[in-house]
């Protein structure tokens, strides 16, 4: 078998990107922050329809 070799391209967008972190991963996959934020815009975008709307 082969192995591979890890290389990278310098300067390449890739070179610059960062790895979240744990608790970074953990909000982005916690159901319940995720359906507080859909309320929480939810409830944003409704005040701004009924307020253009009286």
């Amino acid at each position: 078998m082969k192995k591979s070799k890890k290389t990278t391209i310098p300067y390449s967008n890739m070179s610059y990107a960062t790895q979240p972190g744990k608790i970074v991963r953990f909000f982005r996959v916690c159901l319940i922050k995720q359906i507080y934020q859909f309320f929480r815009l939810n409830l944003k975008i409704m005040r701004i329809v009924v307020g253009g709307h009286s």
